[in-house]
């Protein structure tokens, strides 16, 4: 039972880190969206 979580500190800590890989991916995921949509204008001129 190793994944166990046994005290707030812990929870806190894991959900702390989920939210943080779930933002660093929304960046780089709006990053490409835009860059995608950016490029598309470019190719109509």
């Amino acid at each position: 039972m190793e994944g166990t979580i046994h005290t707030l500190q812990d929870y806190m800590f894991h959900t702390e880190s989920i939210t943080y890989i779930l933002i660093v991916g929304a960046l780089v995921g709006i990053t490409f969206f835009y860059r995608f949509l950016t490029d598309r204008d470019d190719d109509e001129k």
